[in-house]
């Protein structure tokens, strides 16, 4: 099965048409013709069959045939990741994070954050790549790039986490998490948060975590982190 990606999509939308980029992938490259079936989601849970009209390359026309909603998973998680030196690093983690399911990722800058740009165009391209992929039918939210004591003062739902290297005052992850919960986790830059910003987080209502033994890249903390709220709510 092959998902595309159309936001626009409607419960009570009859024909839509394609962008330009998806036109032209699908008539030039997967060379669909009309009559032909496809799978398409609109990011909120929609599922959509649609027969081709108009396989033209710059605007390809579709009638639906069949729509049904998709629950969403049963836990929210919010990942609240410093971006990492390489793009390509944060782009992997943006990848499998979607793939193995969450809802929401906010960049957050730090004190000890190399990098503080982020190409959100791009980003979101990875974003919605992954979820087709892998098939979901829920895009998670991007949201733009946020300060730390910015961060700090917004209004947060739910279980709140900081991963960081300390020692003081930790538990593991795993050992702290409730299934079906709102859940929210801080993961830092390579040198990890600062003691002002742990400090700020626990004043705010934050619980300090661990991920293990292994001292791991900010991606890949963030991966386990994701990985382990999943696991301990779709095992229950």
């Amino acid at each position: 099965m092959q998902l595309f990606y159309h936001p626009d999509i409607e419960n009570h939308t009859l024909e839509f048409t394609f962008p330009a980029d998806e036109s032209r992938h699908i008539t030039k490259v997967l060379r669909k013709k009309s009559g032909d079936i496809l799978q398409i989601t609109n990011g909120r849970g929609g599922l959509y069959q649609a027969e081709i009209v108009l396989p033209d390359h710059k605007k390809c026309v579709a009638k639906i045939i069949s729509r049904r909603t998709k629950a969403p998973l049963p836990y929210q998680l919010h990942l609240v990741v410093a971006p990492t030196k390489l793009n390509d690093r944060f782009e992997w983690f943006l990848e499998k994070a979607t793939e193995i399911g969450i809802h929401e990722i906010t960049p957050i800058i730090c004190d000890r954050s190399e990098r503080k740009a982020i190409k959100m165009e791009r980003m979101e391209k990875v974003v919605q790549s992954a979820m087709k992929q892998s098939l979901h039918t829920y895009l998670p939210k991007l949201n733009g790039a946020i300060s730390f004591q910015d961060y700090m003062e917004l209004p947060k739902e739910g279980d709140l986490f900081i991963a960081h290297c300390g020692e003081e005052y930790r538990q593991e992850l795993f050992h702290c998490l409730s299934p079906r919960r709102n859940t929210v986790i801080l993961i830092g830059p390579e040198g990890d948060f600062s003691m002002d910003e742990i400090n700020m987080a626990l004043s705010k209502g934050f619980r300090a975590v661990a991920l293990g033994e292994a001292r791991l890249r900010t991606e890949t903390a963030a991966i386990v982190a994701c990985n382990t709220v999943s696991m301990v709510n779709l095992s229950k």
